[in-house]
């Protein structure tokens, strides 16, 4: 139970945290619902008026069966719930759903009649004893019948008028809308009382609290605490939103298939002797469910069904580990890429653009280390339901803050490459533009995913993707080899790429080198690392199979430019090839480019001589045999493909601007 004695202790620091009333803990014997009607009544208990509420989350009071029910079943929530309950006139309208009004008109009775009793429930109480609830929703027109005086279950579709807005709020069971469903909430005007919604009411959610926890029926052992205490019976659901069913702990089904082993548990002997399994207090088990609900919602990343969440147990901010860094620390990232921090090693840093990244980071993460203590408590929890009721711990590792810290940036300095992203400039202005940048950072785990698979990628292989990815984020692991090889052949498959997805091409290309890159480095038997940049000394077949592709088309593109045509190169058309059977596919290649350079040397012919030295430079380092080997090439030549025709590129940019600035200055 280590999982829950954390959150336990993560309840009790976040209560103690400076937070807006909205980044609040929710208080215990409480859940969070979806609120679709809010009746306002007055001090007295009379009626006023009703609305219907829009997309609004509330907090209500709960019973320990309420917060965990499944479905309808009678277990009332204690003064907020839905029609069928709170209504004592919903049979009397044609309501399809069991009634409960008696169940929670007893529980409202027995809290309101005892010491931790509250003026606002007690006047809740008084109106709902009335039974006119459904009927004045009537009058006010938030709920609709038809003409034998039955609720709509929706609307006339030979309507002339627009269906209201109860219909539009609630959710539909099986293709049907019913308003018995919707949530009634309360707000009760009183003289003096400046707070009328109920559950904006601390004084209130105080009250219900004591009461539940006054009356709280089984006591035993709480494993987590080690004191005799109430123990919980049912364990809160609601954890990734609020129609989420799925219990990490449900214990309490006595039939059926549930493996049970040697636990021989009646409900009569719960109620006497308590459960034979582990028990977990009440008051445990309701505060650490309320901190990972709290967790999720701040911090957590969500992948359909699948969670993953990173915190401090004392509440301090951490770097979140599937958080993608360039949403981070953008702007440190760019000025690391474009004017590279001068610092006293001495290293060319505009070779190896990876060093002023590593720079950037290491003082964004410093800020961090500043805040934690070295005591502090660092838990990473991934979760998954393969039922809509049982959810599942899939992942679950403690840290130090030091140990955490290091590893999170190994996997950004290990793993950088040059990304393409969008920025937009201009902004504020009429006409607001955007640019294409190409800073050094780490892919985030779903632009992984979508490099790897494609975008059309199913919802199991994105959790079995990120489930793999994790563990080499946060444990330091080497990167799955099958992952680093179906990158490496998507973007070597260029011309599976529409026309219009060349810059999605251009993505998965910097995130198969991030992977190639990073792969290398963690080898258990070939370790290499490779600098962020154009390694001019690199003799490997691969690396110069790559830097010569990118001359090719860099050739053909200047070619095409000149004579105003758009279409793919040869080396653009032929790369899978290429990459499959460089030495004959290169043979080609080269073929194809004598008219290309023919007229560029009628057009461009500084440019051609340039570009042909390079060429010939390339040419020269083949070690002898390597040149005419056919075997295909590793994701190495992706790298050394990427840096040369990014800086053939660059290249081109810089005589343009200054050209730009020669005939600026005449």
């Amino acid at each position: 139970m280590s999982w829950m004695a954390k959150l336990y202790e993560t309840y009790e620091a976040g209560m103690r945290l400076d937070l807006p009333d909205s980044g609040q803990l929710m208080p215990i014997s409480h859940t969070l619902q979806n609120a679709h009607i809010k009746i306002t009544i007055d001090g007295e208990g009379n009626f006023r008026r009703a609305e219907v509420l829009e997309k609004t989350q509330i907090v209500l009071p709960a019973t320990e069966k309420s917060a965990g029910r499944a479905g309808s079943g009678a277990a009332p929530h204690p003064l907020a719930d839905k029609i069928q309950y709170v209504a004592k006139d919903y049979p009397e309208y044609g309501g399809k759903k069991k009634a409960f009004f008696n169940f929670y008109l007893k529980q409202l009775d027995e809290w309101c009649n005892s010491s931790d009793s509250h003026i606002k429930a007690r006047t809740v109480k008084q109106y709902v004893e009335k039974g006119t609830v459904v009927k004045d929703l009537i009058d006010s027109k938030v709920l609709f019948v038809d003409e034998e005086n039955a609720l709509l279950l929706s609307w006339p579709k030979n309507s002339e008028n627009e269906a209201p807005k109860i219909f539009k709020v609630l959710p539909k069971e099986k293709g049907v809308l019913d308003q018995g469903n919707a949530l009634v909430c309360w707000s009760v005007e009183a003289q003096g009382d400046p707070i009328s919604d109920t559950w904006k009411d601390h004084t209130l959610q105080t009250a219900w609290v004591e009461y539940e926890l006054e009356n709280s029926a089984q006591t035993g052992l709480c494993y987590v605490t080690g004191k005799e205490v109430p123990l919980a019976v049912n364990h809160p659901a609601k954890l990734r939103h609020t129609g989420d069913k799925a219990k990490l702990v449900s214990s309490n089904d006595m039939s059926g298939y549930t493996f049970r082993g040697r636990f021989t548990d009646t409900k009569k002997s719960i109620e006497k002797q308590g459960a034979q399994s582990v028990g977990i207090s009440f008051d445990v088990t309701q505060k650490a469910h309320n901190a990972l609900r709290w967790l999720i919602s701040r911090q957590g990343f969500r992948n359909g069904d699948q969670a993953i969440i990173a915190w401090a147990v004392s509440g301090t901010d951490i770097p979140q580990p599937m958080e993608d860094i360039w949403n981070l620390m953008g702007e440190e990232i760019q000025e690391a890429s474009v004017s590279p921090p001068q610092v006293e090693s001495k290293i060319d840093h505009t070779n190896d653009l990876g060093q002023s990244f590593s720079v950037a980071l290491g003082k964004y993460m410093a800020g961090y280390r500043a805040k934690l203590k070295t005591t502090d408590n660092i838990v990473i929890m991934g979760l998954d339901s393969a039922t809509p009721g049982r959810m599942g711990i899939t992942y679950y590792q403690e840290f130090f803050p030091d140990d955490y810290i290091n590893r999170i940036s190994k996997w950004h300095k290990e793993f950088a490459w040059y990304q393409r992203h969008k920025i937009e400039v201009d902004v504020g202005k009429a006409k607001p533009a955007s640019k294409t940048v190409w800073p050094v950072c780490t892919p985030s785990p779903r632009a992984i995913w979508e490099a790897v698979y494609g975008s059309t990628v199913n919802d199991s292989l994105k959790k079995n993707t990120i489930e793999r990815i994790l563990p080499c984020i946060v444990e330091a692991r080497p990167f799955p080899q099958d992952l680093v090889e179906k990158a490496i052949h998507r973007a070597s498959n260029r011309s599976a790429y529409k026309s219009d997805e060349q810059w999605l091409w251009e993505k998965h290309l910097g995130i198969a080198c991030a992977l190639y890159r990073g792969f290398c480095k963690r080898h258990l038997k070939q370790s290499k690392e490779y600098i962020v940049g154009l390694e001019q000394e690199n003799h490997s077949r691969d690396y110069l199979y790559g830097r010569l592709l990118a001359i090719a088309e860099r050739v053909e593109d200047m070619s095409l430019y000149v004579s105003g045509e758009k279409r793919s190169t040869t080396a653009a058309r032929l790369m899978q090839r290429f990459a499959d059977r460089p030495a004959s596919t290169w043979r080609n290649i080269e073929l194809a480019l004598q008219p290309y350079m023919q007229r560029l040397r009628n057009n461009r012919a500084g440019f051609l001589h340039n570009i042909q030295t390079l060429l010939d430079e390339v040419m020269g380092k083949f070690t002898a045999g390597d040149f005419v080997n056919d075997k295909p090439l590793s994701g190495e030549f992706l790298l050394a493909y990427h840096t040369q025709r990014f800086e053939l590129r660059n290249k081109q940019q810089s005589n343009e601007n200054s050209e730009l600035q020669t005939k600026g200055t005449e």
